[in-house]
């Protein structure tokens, strides 16, 4: 292979990941995006109010709900997977998506939250300064720098805020802040609703519903587990590692 092909082809590549890049990107920070998150919560909670408006087929109670219902209505809500809206497929792919979309905002946004925390930005232009909703301009006269800086933070103190002076390029700041580690409990959040959703996924792979019916005395290493059809439910002896008995 020539020198000239090895060029024209490792540009073409370096343009072809030119091209990827931004649609990587572009789908990575949909994925993240604040609002994306709101709206799959919002949909989840629709499809939890649907859950708990329709009767689920595990509850108590099911069967004569199922009966009441006209024969479209049960094809409708059958076929939707209304009848156990929380192991559908569309729930727990929302609910996967979900967490996907939390995982990535917090990795996307946790560098900038910590370097507020462990190193924040004292100094600001005066523009920016004035720029905000809430700013204010006093002049103070007849005082130095060091007497200016003391009264500014003894002010802070007042309200709360814990100040820093500092200076640069032969100018003085005063920094006020308070509750610095408040921007950690949007992850903490995070973290719980992650839990969440992981003792869903676990008990939707490992949890089953089951009984054992017993007199006083009685001891059995067996339960009956139960499998929901709709208005149907059929039984199954699974053995236990350990055995029950019924003192009451």
């Amino acid at each position: 292979m020539s020198v000239a092909e090895e060029t024209l082809k490792e540009q073409a590549r370096e343009v072809s990941i030119q091209q990827t890049a931004p649609i990587v990107n572009r789908v990575l920070d949909f994925l993240s995006s604040v609002r994306f998150g709101v709206v799959l919560l919002c949909v989840l909670v629709l499809l939890s109010l649907i859950g708990m408006l329709i009767i689920q087929q595990n509850v108590n109670g099911f069967d004569a709900y199922f009966a009441s219902l006209t024969p479209a209505e049960k094809t409708v809500y059958g076929t939707l997977g209304l009848f156990d809206i929380y192991h559908s497929w569309y729930f727990n792919f929302l609910l996967l998506v979900l967490s996907l979309n939390i995982v990535l905002a917090s990795i996307d946004r946790f560098p900038s939250a910590w370097s507020f925390i462990s190193k924040p930005k004292l100094d600001a232009s005066r523009k920016w300064l004035l720029g905000q909703k809430q700013s204010a301009s006093v002049e103070m006269r007849g005082e130095n720098e060091e007497e200016i800086a003391a009264r500014v933070s003894e002010v802070f103190k007042q309200q709360g805020l814990k100040a820093t002076v500092s200076g640069k390029k032969g100018r003085l700041y005063i920094f006020g802040e308070s509750g610095r580690w408040n921007r950690l409990g949007a992850y903490i959040v995070h973290v719980f609703l992650l839990t969440l959703f992981l003792g869903h996924f676990v008990a939707l792979q490992t949890g089953f519903d089951a009984d054992v019916r017993m007199m006083p005395g009685q001891t059995t290493n067996e339960i009956q587990l139960i499998e929901f059809n709709l208005d149907k439910q059929e039984r199954f002896a699974v053995g236990l590692p350990f055995t029950i008995t019924c003192t009451d």
